[in-house]
């Protein structure tokens, strides 16, 4: 295999999160009852991409729910359908959009932990954390002072330390990427391929 494509390879998603379940599919879709299945807005867990997911029958979902979607056996869900964008998710997900990221980074604490630790200047003015919703200057000189020191351990070592919540932030800049175009991706890494 060459060595560029190694690169180019496509992660998919294992788990997602329910934004929202339509039982009887859009309202807009116009087929009989009996041919439509039910579908869910999600959000997947690593790659933070939204997605359509078309249910097997007789299964539902709660809205948060994290479902099984990956390659194996799946309880409830039949297929992907299809990759979403925010202006494609309905008033109900989008609403639920900023909960279900905050279970997802929550989730993944220990790759948060390190990018916090490891995270650098993006040009000679900017740092990435200055791209964090929250982190100012001052913040952001806390945060590199406290890793020189010692390297965050958790979520909470950090907010013991900088006396600030980390959570919200990295939620909000994931919502941000997510929702419009940015100069700067660093938290949705397949964006900068879109």
């Amino acid at each position: 295999m060459r060595e560029g494509h190694e690169q180019n390879k496509r992660e998919f998603e294992d788990y997602a999160y329910v934004l929202d379940f339509l039982e009887y599919g859009y309202p807009e879709d116009t087929r009989p009852l009996h041919q439509k299945k039910p579908i869910a807005q999600a959000f997947g867990e690593k790659q933070f991409v939204m997605m359509e997911l078309t249910f097997k029958d007789n299964q539902v979902a709660d809205l948060a729910e994290k479902l099984y979607i990956g390659k194996g056996k799946r309880e409830k869900v039949e297929f992907v359908s299809k990759m979403l964008k925010y202006d494609q998710l309905t008033p109900t997900a989008k609403t639920e959009l900023l909960h279900v990221i905050k279970e997802a980074v929550k989730a993944q604490e220990e790759r948060f932990v390190e990018f916090l630790n490891n995270c650098g200047p993006i040009t000679n003015r900017m740092h990435t954390l200055q791209l964090l919703p929250g982190i100012g200057k001052t913040s952001m000189w806390k945060v590199i002072e406290e890793r020189e020191i010692k390297k965050f351990e958790s979520f909470k070592d950090f907010e013991d330390r900088v006396r600030k919540n980390i959570v919200d932030p990295l939620s909000k800049r994931i919502e941000e990427e997510l929702k419009e175009p940015q100069k700067h991706y660093v938290l949705v890494k397949w964006k900068t391929t879109h």
